[in-house]
């Protein structure tokens, strides 16, 4: 059966029903929280980057170079990983709109308001374009990814084309890792705050809603989100149900009924 397993922060890896398994956004070797290494997953079908930050960007290189899977993600990202050595055709760049299939798996970047920069191996600094992704994992099964966005109104447009039917949002701060960034002052929220989270995942139009970038669940952003998307489930059966899961918990995805999108 189709099954995620949430790796901690934004790191997931999926399975479709041909057994093939896709890693999005793989921080697992250098991750404090994620219960498993990068050496212990045994097969790795496709690897998707929503952008470079290591806690997004991860173990990306490790992996594709000890499994030879091919690598979804933006144009820095692939220039980066070609100066480490990586086979161009290995590697497939993309941008907003522009949909692929690799590994007979359908990949849609959607729009990310974020950034996404990186030090190159010689050092200098290259910036592109962040990716969120809508993957189509199965028949009825079209996995969201965020990649870190900040809310805007044209998620509902992604609800519109794209209909995903489970999807990750970010909506506190790992606090195990925030020293790494060092900087003056503090952040006050993450990417979404649980209000924007939960909104975002309303506008969405999930079936399944599974809040992220954290390690430990029980946290307070993590319960003010859960507790404003059951607010809103009481009164609107149309909101997402919301699932909170543990680093290294395996999830089973069920299809959903077939849909016809809103433009033809």
């Amino acid at each position: 059966m189709p099954r995620l397993r949430f790796l901690g922060v934004a790191a997931y890896e999926l399975v479709n029903s041909r057994g093939q398994h896709i890693l999005i956004d793989p921080f697992i070797d250098s991750s404090p929280g994620c219960p498993i290494k990068s050496t212990e997953l045994e097969r790795v079908d496709l690897i998707v980057v929503s952008h470079a930050p290591i806690d997004h960007f991860g173990d990306t290189e490790e992996i594709a170079r000890r499994t030879g899977a091919p690598v979804v993600c933006g144009g820095e990202i692939k220039n980066f990983l070609i100066a480490k050595g990586l086979p161009a055709p290995q590697i497939r760049s993309t941008v907003w709109g522009i949909a692929v299939e690799v590994a007979g798996i359908t990949v849609y970047p959607v729009e990310n308001h974020h950034w996404s920069q990186l030090k190159m191996p010689d050092g200098s600094f290259a910036s592109g374009v962040p990716n969120a992704y809508v993957v189509y994992l199965d028949e009825g099964i079209r996995f969201y990814h965020y990649g870190d966005t900040a809310i805007f109104s044209d998620l509902k447009l992604i609800r519109d084309l794209h209909r995903p039917t489970h999807g990750c949002v970010g909506i506190t701060n790992p606090v195990e890792i925030l020293h790494w960034f060092e900087a003056p002052g503090r952040m006050l929220t993450g990417e979404m705050s649980p209000k924007e989270g939960a909104l975002a995942a309303q506008w969405l139009g999930l079936e399944t809603v599974f809040p992220c970038h954290y390690y430990n669940p029980d946290c307070a952003d993590v319960h003010e989100f859960n507790a404003r998307i059951e607010k809103a489930r009481a009164t609107d059966p149309q909101v997402p149900k919301s699932v909170t899961l543990t680093p290294g918990e395996w999830y089973e995805l069920e299809a959903v009924p077939a849909w016809v999108p809103l433009y033809e």
